[in-house]
């Protein structure tokens, strides 16, 4: 099994961080079937669905290694604010 761990980014709608708090253990998507008549997207593994949601990064590498699951580990990237005034936006 192979998974991903990372911590989910704010949305772009929202400016709060509220749900970027915590570290989440997501397996890879696998071959799936469509169902040409219906356009369905079917699969045989149901590891597909779950999302495992930790406290911290190490905790969800605790986990990987000892359920044998080799995961790949996604840093977040930091947001550097850039810091001006309001009267900078009117200068040429």
């Amino acid at each position: 099994m192979r998974a991903k761990i990372y911590q989910p980014s704010k949305t772009a709608m929202q400016s709060g961080t509220a749900r970027t708090k915590f570290w989440i253990l997501e397996f890879n998507k696998s071959f799936s079937n469509k169902d040409f008549v219906m356009g369905w997207i079917s699969s045989v593994d149901t590891n597909e669905q779950v999302k495992i949601k930790f406290e911290t990064k190490e905790q969800a590498i605790i986990y990987a290694n000892k359920n044998n699951i080799f995961y790949s580990l996604e840093e977040p990237k930091k947001n550097v604010p850039i810091i001006k005034s309001y009267a900078d936006n009117f200068l040429k």
